[in-house]
């Protein structure tokens, strides 16, 4: 006879529910069959995926784009530690994530056991905190406190490990524990005038957006920002749509590998207004190589420390009322500062208008190349063709991640996304079910080459389960094409980087996706086309020449400080 009294699984449950979790994903395992079959019984929707790696990259995407923490799942041991990938991306990338899992019970943690390991340190150095729950009785607290930190800045992963027994254990009497949640707050009057006052003396300034300004939804406060005094924005990876890619004053993304366009409109800058930007989105030594710009940083919590991003005043605050309150207090810019009465948008950074001609020129140009197998310009070209503004594209990690980085125009925040904290690769395909998920109105497509799409293709039938549809578009190469490209840039040669492929087609088939093979670079557009109006996933095979990525290299080379 069982007991019929609710289990602390139960508990756990109504806690999740009450932060507003409407998804769990993961697999069960034996030792945590109660806490799924709680769920089963609640308002979340359990979704099981293929590998608890694929799990946790779902949790990680939905998290990244609803701004609440995803939640993942997985059994002890092995299923654990299979979370921990996605986790740690997770918290590289500044995103909020619960990850849960289950633990030898507590009357064999103490001793060698089966399938046990202490993941808890495993855990910690990947999360903002690693905790076991020892006892029902902390389950309210510990999973507000798991919440709380994993969705307050700087937001990451939070792991928690639950003991078979304890997740077994009747509940007490306890109930979830309100949610608060923290209020926007206003920046310091005296730093505001600090920062007004380099701005009104800086001939050259320049602004920087990253992950943080996109968090923080402060893309029409950076406008605002940008118009009333004349200046450019360039974005990082993480921030591409924060600043649409059709105003004016802007310049386009910076991190690539080598010195590129945009890096000329920083060269001869006298003031960088930094605005929600991470080092752990690039080097600062990209953008400040002797360290000697003055660097306004906005952002809700202090920089890091780095001899490149040496801060002269910090606004720790709400990012948009910062940019809101810096403006007023800057007023019009004095003549010859390059102020909106007296320049065109663009000029205060040297060679703005350059820099964009530049990047349109060469999109334009792949826009045009019928190479076969297809110029990387023209697959992001034909890419950005097919989507909608609002569109979603997720672009994994490989050689084709810089050039969606430097070429796909983006208009909207979180419609371009990256892994650009630990640059994991094979995160896109589970990705897009987040995404779905967490924007079903919108198209998504996955970006992949064909290294990282074979790490998690797996996924593709959790997808077809759940009767999602989004495109796969396999930038295919037949080698770990970036390194291959490190390896010519640095050493002359490239090896051990090829590899054979299946017939991606019927790969995809046998799970009962679509499949498409592009046989011409004329294919593609219609292919994609085709593919985002169909309620499925497609899979579409497309050959890339990454012979450009040394041509560009050298056209790079080739550009001198005209453009600055």
């Amino acid at each position: 006879m069982t007991d019929s009294s609710p289990s602390t699984a139960a508990l756990i449950v109504s806690c999740l529910e009450n932060e507003g979790v409407t998804h769990v994903f993961g697999i069960p395992g034996e030792e945590n069959i109660r806490l799924v079959d709680a769920i089963s019984r609640s308002s979340i929707r359990y979704v099981l995926a293929r590998h608890e790696q694929g799990a946790s990259f779902m949790a990680e995407v939905y998290g990244r784009l609803t701004g609440r923490a995803g939640v993942c799942s997985a059994t002890l041991g092995p299923g654990a530690i299979n979370l921990l990938l996605g986790t740690a991306d997770a918290t590289t990338n500044s995103t909020p994530l619960v990850a849960l899992s289950a633990q030898v019970g507590m009357n064999r943690s103490f001793k060698e056991s089966h399938q046990g390991v202490d993941l808890v340190p495993m855990f910690a150095p990947a999360v903002k905190w690693s905790a076991l729950v020892a006892t029902p009785g902390a389950v309210p607290e510990m999973i507000r406190k798991a919440f709380k930190l994993a969705q307050t800045e700087r937001p990451g992963a939070v792991y928690l490990a639950i003991p078979e027994d304890v997740e077994a254990a009747p509940a007490p009497e306890a109930a979830p524990l309100p949610v608060n949640v923290p209020r926007p707050d206003e920046p310091s009057p005296g730093q505001v005038e600090r920062a007004a006052a380099l701005l009104r003396t800086a001939r050259a300034p320049i602004a920087l957006a990253g992950h943080g300004a996109a968090r923080a939804g402060a893309g029409p406060a950076l406008r605002r920002f940008a118009e009333a005094l004349g200046i450019p924005v360039a974005t990082t990876f993480h921030g591409k749509g924060v600043f649409p890619d059709d105003h004016p004053l802007a310049l386009g993304a910076v991190g690539f590998m080598r010195h590129d366009y945009v890096n000329f409109g920083f060269d001869r800058a006298d003031l960088i207004i930094a605005v929600g930007y991470e080092l752990q989105e690039f080097d600062p030594a990209r953008i400040n190589p002797r360290g000697d710009t003055r660097i306004i940083h906005l952002h809700r919590f202090p920089a890091e420390v780095d001899a490149h991003y040496d801060v002269a005043v910090g606004l720790h605050s709400d990012i948009g009322r910062s940019l809101d309150a810096l403006a007023e207090a800057a007023g019009p810019r004095a003549p010859g500062n390059a102020s909106p009465g007296n320049a065109s948008p663009g000029a205060a950074a040297p060679g703005g208008r350059g820099i964009r001609a530049l990047l349109a020129a060469e999109l334009a140009r792949g826009q045009r190349d019928d190479r076969y197998p297809l110029a990387p310009a023209r697959i992001v070209a034909d890419t950005r063709a097919a989507l909608r503004r609002e569109d979603v594209v997720l672009v994994d990690t490989g050689a084709l991640k810089m050039w969606m980085a430097r070429l796909y125009p983006t208009y909207e925040p979180n419609t371009c996304l990256f892994s650009n904290g630990l640059s994991t690769m094979a995160w896109t395909v589970p990705g897009a079910i987040g995404a779905k998920i967490a924007r079903p109105d919108c198209r998504v497509l996955v970006a992949t080459g064909d290294g990282a799409f074979l790490m998690n293709s797996q996924e593709i039938e959790t997808a077809l389960r759940l009767g999602l549809a989004f495109v796969i578009l396999i930038w295919v190469d037949d080698a770990y094409g970036l390194i291959s490209w490190k390896m010519d840039l640095e050493i002359g040669r490239n090896v051990d980087t090829t590899f054979g492929n299946p017939d991606f087609v019927g790969y995809a088939e046998s799970f009962g996706a679509t499949g498409y093979r592009i046989t011409s670079a004329a294919d593609l557009l219609p292919t994609l086309r085709t593919a985002l109006a169909t309620e499925t996933v497609s899979v579409i095979a497309c050959p890339v020449d990454y012979s450009a990525n040394l041509e560009l290299i050298e056209s790079l080379g080739d550009l001198d400080d005209t453009l600055s």
